[in-house]
C-alpha cells in the first residue's frame, strides 16, 4: 500500500498563494506519474494538474493553467502545486494522486491507483 501525504493547505485571501506538498514512498515515487485533484464541497471530485514520471511533461485543467504550478522533486519523494492567484472557486480540499499505468499524465481519477488524505484550501473573497 502506497501512502501518500499531503501538506500546505489553509486559508488564504483571494489574489494571494499557497504550495501544497505531496510526499510518497521512495521506493516507487520515481517511476510513475502524479496528479492533483479537488473537491469542492457537495461536488465531484476534479482533476486539476499531471505531470510524468519524470517532470518533464505537466498537463493542467484550463481553469488553473498560468496560475497553478505542478512539479516534482524525485530526490525528495515530492510533488508541489504552486497555486497563485487564487480565487474562491478554487477552495476545496485537495488530493494528490498516484497513477498506476503508463499515461504520462493522466486526467481521469481512474487512471491513479494511490492517494492521499487531502488538505483543505479556503480561498475568501
Amino acid at each position: 500500500q502506497v501512502q501518500l501525504v499531503e501538506s500546505g493547505g489553509g486559508l488564504v485571501q483571494a489574489g494571494g498563494s499557497l504550495r501544497l506538498s505531496c510526499t510518497g514512498p521512495g521506493r516507487t515515487f520515481s517511476s510513475y506519474a502524479m496528479g492533483w485533484f479537488r473537491q469542492a464541497p457537495g461536488k465531484e471530485r476534479t482533476f486539476v494538474a499531471a505531470i510524468n514520471w519524470s517532470g518533464g511533461s505537466t498537463y493542467y485543467t484550463h481553469s488553473v493553467e498560468g496560475r497553478f504550478t505542478i512539479s516534482r522533486d524525485n530526490a525528495k519523494n515530492t510533488v508541489y502545486l504552486q497555486m497563485n492567484s487564487l480565487k474562491p472557486e478554487d477552495t476545496a480540499v485537495y488530493y494528490c494522486a498516484q497513477a498506476g499505468g503508463t499515461i504520462a499524465t493522466p486526467v481521469m481519477a481512474y487512471e491513479y491507483d494511490y492517494w492521499g488524505q487531502g488538505t483543505q484550501v479556503t480561498v475568501s473573497s
